[in-house]
């Protein structure tokens, strides 16, 4: 059940009653109810002509404004394809109710990880957060605003990685239906109290009271009912992390506090722009790079010869999508005859390419491996090991593919020029 403070406030809020003595719905059997909340009822479905799990929300709406509405979820929602978002499978109508079959996740919500006594570790939440962003940025890149990012929308798979759910208030840019004041009273954005033009900066705000909780194990605006919260979330800051958890870096506190700007001019821009100071909170970007201290990442990338026509914009956005390790001496990074579809840049180090006993070549920092199975998803055609201690920039081919089209152009541009200069090389 939700926690009535929870719950999402829709316009016309209509009674949430369970469908008793229904087996099928469409063509899906129903199982098992899920879940329930203010906006309808989540069930557990089985697709019987491919024996498929699915979940399957349903809302009784009686007017034709609300029905608008609720497909405005399987419409915006319909037409994202990411890794990081739950899949709309199907829609429809069921007597007075309109359904929505999505993907079934077998896992918890954000919401287990909000208490203080069952916070996951500092670097777990960030990396969930980033993803999060990533999702998000695509999301918004294709007109869709979600516009009730809270802990229970977004799911945990068994490897804790987010699917966020229920689009149930998204909003396309271009579309026609009047949506009101919607969303969960702890994590709507200044602008959406007001009933005001709200954007994916309105997201970035209610991802970081998500962030802020998963953090601090407290909500950013508590209150005992809407209108305190609503007060705070207009009016007052929240308090520092710093004086919640002692332990929480500087940096993180910094980050957290500009994505809760009340004014959405001073809040992050993209996810993106939070994605990528996520990253810096989570390596510092202060690694040993040529035997120096690097401050900034994205100048030192700019100098590789594989980022060349790379704006500082391009490589921020390139890195939030993307994940930098250090790999010590000697430990295998890519083994032969495994199935991948990464790709690794060298920002510092050397690697040895072998193939079955035989050396191959040793490359080292601003050159690149593993494009092969990048390209064609094949088998790794050589085993790469750590010759020294390396930092990595591994870029994965799902979400490059989800980057803007300029990233790609360009990436895809030097990833070219890359290959002929080794082609050349060993001719």
């Amino acid at each position: 059940m939700v926690d009535p403070i929870e719950d999402t406030i829709p316009e016309n809020p209509l009674p949430v009653q369970d469908l008793k003595g229904i087996d099928t719905v469409g063509r899906y059997k129903i199982e098992r109810q899920l879940g329930k909340g203010g906006s309808g009822i989540v069930y557990l479905g089985v697709d019987p002509y491919i024996k498929r799990n699915v979940a399957i929300k349903m809302s009784k709406l009686t007017t034709d404004r609300e029905r608008a509405h609720f497909f405005v979820e399987a419409q915006s929602a319909g037409r994202l394809n990411h890794p990081n978002i739950v899949s709309i499978y199907d829609a429809g109508l069921y007597k007075e109710y309109c359904y929505i079959a999505m993907e079934y996740i077998e896992g918890e919500t954000l919401a287990k990880y909000c208490g203080k006594e069952s916070l996951l570790p500092l670097n777990t939440v960030i990396e969930i957060i980033i993803s999060v962003c990533n999702a998000l940025d695509y999301a918004h890149k294709q007109k869709v605003i979600h516009r009730d990012i809270k802990p229970t929308n977004i799911m945990l798979d068994s490897s804790l990685s987010p699917k966020i759910a229920d689009f149930s208030i998204a909003q396309i840019s271009e579309a026609t239906v009047e949506m009101g004041i919607f969303g969960t009273p702890s994590y709507m954005s200044p602008e959406q109290l007001k009933d005001s033009q709200v954007s994916g900066i309105s997201d970035i705000f209610s991802l970081g009271c998500v962030l802020y909780e998963m953090l601090a194990g407290v909500k950013a605006f508590p209150g005992d009912n809407h209108f305190s919260i609503m007060y705070k979330i207009s009016n007052e800051n929240p308090l520092s992390l710093l004086s919640i958890r002692q332990e929480i870096p500087k940096i993180l506190d910094e980050i957290t506090q500009k994505a809760l700007a009340k004014n959405p001019a001073e809040r992050y821009q993209t996810c993106m722009d939070l994605a990528y100071d996520l990253r810096v909170a989570l390596r510092g970007f202060t690694e040993t790079v040529n035997n120096g201290k690097v401050k900034d990442v994205v100048d030192f990338m700019l100098h590789l010869p594989f980022f060349n026509n790379f704006s500082k914009e391009h490589i921020k956005e390139l890195i939030a999508t993307s994940k930098i390790t250090k790999v010590r001496k000697g430990k295998t990074i890519v083994t032969e005859g495994e199935i991948d579809d990464t790709f690794y840049i060298i920002l510092s180090g050397k690697v040895t390419i072998i193939k079955g006993d035989k050396t191959i070549s040793v490359i080292g920092h601003g050159e690149c491996f593993g494009e092969m199975a990048y390209i064609c998803g094949k088998a790794r055609a050589a085993t790469v090991i750590a010759e020294t201690d390396c930092i990595l920039l591994i870029i994965s081919a799902p979400l490059l593919d989800r980057s803007s089209e300029s990233i790609q152009l360009l990436f895809f541009k030097n990833f070219a020029i890359t290959l002929v200069n080794r082609l050349s090389q060993t001719s």
